[in-house]
């Protein structure tokens, strides 16, 4: 008699793990998985066409508030918590919730769902969402083509639209975006690479997506979505940590599994946080991730024409999951706004639209800055009226896309964008070159 399990998942590694943990094993049989973190991705089914053989209707999403109601009715055996940058009481009181009803409570270890990859794989990772993990990807890959080296991005699943379409998703061009209907989430990601000529895939199995992109790359750069740990067995693991959040590395999930688990640390955002705060963060890697390297590293901010924001009254677009489930309550965009005089910093919330008042309601930390939500047709569509709503001079953008070629906006914008920057020695590159040589020789 098989076991009658629950996936709690956010539309990606709970997908990951039902494909190599449960998938076609006799022991257990998935009767659901529970969405939360992202918008509108219950309600749906995970197809036949995925599930395999053992789930000809496939596996239906409900939303997580049903969990408890669904483990009674069917009489649950496990419930299998699957998704990341959750804080280590919360996993606990869901725990305990769980237990209660007479289920077993499991998380599975990094390693069990790790893909092994016959090229060298570089996992870039997180302890939370918004460390600056995306700019030292990017860095990370420039580092590899310095070496000679064919370099093939993959990124942390974002399967947010139709799952039969999306198993398998390669992006190397504008076009592919259309192509794919992605979201303003999606781009964020996609589109800072793919403009630096770097092909990237994504999608929902990752067994296939390595083998494809094996075939084009002679290295596999993992760009880790939320603080998720990698679906990749990595040769190195470089983690990001954010001193301006410093200690939140020993309190998130699984966050704190890619501090213990790092080759290379960087503490990120060292030019603009306290001294003190980034002394934290070093002793709690010294002491947690013995083997570490550390290398000390700014986000540095680039804005083109900066004598545009001095004087200005200036509505600040900030990144969507880095403000609210990264609990971050600003980013670059009000950075460069104080930096270069803004005249007033307007606050969009008495003008929000649509879902973006749900956004303000559960995220009260956000303060007069705008998430630059976008996960589906309709956050876009509100994100724009909010704006168009919004009486400012000038709209400052510090989003890894130019949403401009996304929205229509009605108003004088700019963009603020933010690269990667040693702090002294060591260097990333000195430390990634040295791994990788190794590996590959």
């Amino acid at each position: 008699m098989f076991e009658k399990v629950i996936i709690m998942g956010a539309a990606g590694r709970d997908f990951h793990n039902f494909n190599v943990y449960f998938k076609n094993h006799p022991r257990y049989r998935v009767l659901a998985f529970t969405a939360a973190q992202i918008p509108d991705i219950d309600c749906r089914i995970y197809p036949p066409e995925l599930a395999g053989e053992d789930y000809p209707t496939g596996i239906p999403i409900y939303p997580e508030d049903l969990l408890v109601d669904l483990i009674r009715k069917h009489r649950v055996d496990l419930v299998v918590f699957s998704y990341s940058d959750v804080p280590h009481i919360a996993v606990m009181h869901k725990a305990s919730m769980v237990m209660a009803e007479g289920a077993d409570f499991i998380l599975i270890g990094a390693t069990y769902t790790m893909l092994r990859s016959g090229k060298p794989v570089v996992a870039v990772c997180a302890v939370r969402t918004g460390c600056g993990k995306s700019p030292t990807t990017r860095r990370v890959c420039e580092i590899i083509r310095g070496m000679g080296k064919r370099v093939v991005a993959v990124r942390h699943p974002m399967p947010y639209g139709d799952l039969r379409a999306q198993a398998v998703q390669r992006f190397a061009s504008f076009e592919d975006f259309e192509k794919h209907q992605c979201t303003i989430e999606e781009r964020e990601e996609y589109e800072p690479l793919v403009e630096q000529g770097i092909v990237v895939y994504a999608g929902i199995d990752y067994g296939r997506i390595l083998k494809a992109a094996e075939e084009e790359g002679d290295v596999i750069v993992w760009d880790g979505g939320n603080n998720d740990t990698p679906f990749y067995c990595p040769d190195v693991h470089i983690v990001l940590f954010d001193p301006h959040r410093a200690g939140h590395e020993l309190l998130y999930y699984p966050g704190e599994t890619n501090m213990i688990m790092a080759d290379i640390a960087v503490i990120n955002k060292v030019d603009t946080a306290a001294p003190e705060q980034v002394e934290i963060v070093r002793r709690n890697i010294q002491k947690y991730a013995r083997k570490a390297e550390i290398v000390l590293a700014e986000s540095s901010v680039l804005v083109g024409e900066p004598e545009r924001i001095r004087s200005k009254r200036v509505l600040v677009v900030e990144d969507g999951p880095t403000l609210t489930h990264g609990e971050m309550a600003y980013g670059a965009g009000l950075i460069a706004a104080g930096k270069y005089q803004a005249a007033e910093i307007v606050d969009p919330r008495p003008y929000a639209q649509g879902s973006l008042k749900e956004t303000y309601r559960r995220y009260p930390h956000l303060g007069s800055v705008l998430p630059a939500m976008g996960y589906n047709r309709n956050q876009i569509r509100d994100l724009e009226q909010t704006i168009d709503h919004t009486p400012c001079d000038l709209v400052i953008f510090a989003t890894p896309i130019h949403l401009p070629r996304v929205l229509s906006i009605n108003k004088p914008t700019i963009r603020i964008r933010y690269e990667y920057k040693d702090h002294g020695a060591p260097t990333l590159e000195e430390l990634l070159s040295e791994r990788l040589e190794k590996r590959m020789n």
